[in-house]
């Protein structure tokens, strides 16, 4: 990026790839402008939050006119680096993981799996999906090989500190964490972990209380 990422809130980042999303639909229509009551109705996501993500950004848009879609569709994509390629390994590749494998973020040609470590897999590789799958022996050599410094870890919960410790070492800067366990790593290292059961509890209070939160 050409120049440094103003600091938002947390809630606000993690809406910024679903507003590319949307703004990427409203281009391939040939909308020429939206406003965010429009983007509101498509995002479900109310129009006083969308407006006071935008303005974290300075004047993105006009008053009395709105939104000019192509121009936020480019601002978007340079905010969240979608000309540059990113290159992911995958540990685990259990049931989870075989789908992450299979489906390899077809939507998203910036994001890809080139590889991936399992304890079943050879040393010298297999192909699963058409990504190579190896012994985690290999993983240091491997992923220095390809410059990786993002991981998807889907593995058993009683192996993820250990493992996670040991790509700490590798150099490993992200990792998307579907296990359970909070993972314990140093400042430098950033983790998301989406824990599938308490994503699960979530919805479910949220509808036996009738409840919608927009900042989700």
């Amino acid at each position: 990026m050409s120049e440094e990422m103003p600091k938002i809130p947390q809630a606000t980042s993690k809406r910024l790839p679903l507003y590319y999303r949307f703004l990427q639909n409203f281009a391939n229509a040939n909308k020429k402008r939206v406003s965010s009551s429009e983007l509101s109705e498509a995002m479900k996501i109310d129009a006083a939050t969308i407006r006071r993500d935008f303005s974290y950004f300075g004047a993105l848009g006009r008053k009395g006119y709105g939104y000019d879609v192509d121009y936020l569709v480019d601002f978007f994509r340079t905010i969240l680096d979608q000309d540059e390629e990113t290159d992911v390994a995958l540990f685990g590749v259990g049931s989870l993981g075989s789908a992450f494998l299979k489906y390899n973020f077809h939507k998203n040609h910036n994001t890809r799996i080139v590889m991936a470590f399992d304890t079943k897999a050879p040393v010298e590789g297999k192909t699963v999906s058409g990504i190579p799958v190896y012994h985690p022996i290999v993983a240091e050599e491997k992923l220095k090989e390809k410059g990786i410094e993002l991981v998807i870890l889907t593995l058993p919960s009683g192996v993820a500190q250990s493992v996670t410790d040991e790509l700490v070492d590798y150099g490993i800067k992200g990792i998307l964490n579907f296990t359970p366990v909070r993972l314990a790593v140093p400042e430098e290292v950033r983790v998301h972990t989406i824990d599938l059961s308490v994503e699960l509890q979530t919805l479910i209070y949220f509808m036996k209380n009738d409840l919608k939160d927009s900042q989700l």
